[in-house]
């Protein structure tokens, strides 16, 4: 497997955000976690991403333990992640944007960037090369000259996706990548998650949008009041009985309308 959360917990006060959390994610397949507000899902990502310590419980990627490793660690890990807001550079380029991404895998040392050397010189070229083609894949190539600031919402959330592939991810972790999106927008990110896998990367997605969520997911997990209740295949998990009621009775998953998340 690719990535393995168990018995996870994490406390803030009295309060179990999550109790006992164990799930795994398995190599080339795209997973949701969803569940109703509080229910949990940023948390694991925190958890799982090094932004939060858990109390118990432990996580490994591919035979790694995660656990106890700052972000920054975990993502030259191959581990990278989104967030529920924008965290693009507004005053920055599209390109400049992604060129920070990348230079997280550039390998030249201080003191060769400083002298200018050859080396230098080459790998900048291949980074440029690499951040149009990152532009290109997600959509932004008329985009490129422009300022992160001057693109609309949507193309802003896709900037940081060009962001976060540019930070060479085997596993990549959307928090709720289509907030604030229009419906033909997130269409667009629904083929885009699913090109995404075919970079050989897996995608561990929480979202609210049950569509997006039955459209592109192998597998659905579901989280309430910090506890895995379900784990299946999206036909299953639509009409499943505990599913149903953590929703407030509001109908089958995926259905019109669909429930909160």
């Amino acid at each position: 497997m690719s990535l393995a959360v168990r018995g996870l917990a994490v406390h803030f006060g009295g309060v179990a955000a999550l109790d006992g959390v164990s799930f795994a994610v398995h190599p080339g397949t795209i997973t949701s976690l969803i569940g109703p507000n509080g229910a949990g899902k940023t948390t694991a990502f925190n958890a799982i991403t090094g932004y939060l310590k858990p109390q118990r419980g432990r996580v490994t990627y591919e035979d790694t333990l995660l656990t106890g490793l700052r972000p920054c660690e975990i993502a030259r890990r191959g581990v990278v992640r989104t967030f529920q807001k924008t965290s693009v550079f507004p005053a920055l380029g599209v390109a400049e944007n992604v060129m920070i991404g990348l230079h997280l895998r550039a390998s030249a040392g201080l003191w060769e960037v400083l002298s200018g050397g050859r080396r230098v010189r080459e790998e900048e070229t291949r980074l440029a090369a690499e951040a149009e083609r990152i532009i290109a894949f997600v959509g932004l190539h008329a985009r490129r000259r422009e300022r992160a600031s001057e693109l609309p919402y949507g193309e802003q959330r896709l900037l940081e996706l060009a962001v976060a592939m540019a930070a060479g991810p085997r596993l990549l972790l959307l928090d709720e990548p289509a907030a604030g999106m229009t419906g033909g927008e997130k269409d667009d990110l629904m083929r885009l998650i699913k090109k995404i896998r075919t970079e050989t990367v897996t995608v561990l997605l929480v979202e609210h949008d049950m569509r997006l969520v039955m459209g592109v997911s192998d597998t659905v997990i579901v989280l309430n009041n910090g506890r895995v209740i379900a784990e299946g295949a999206p036909e299953q998990i639509r009409t499943h009985p505990e599913v149903i009621r953590a929703y407030l009775g509001s109908g089958a998953v995926g259905g019109s309308p669909a429930p909160p998340v």
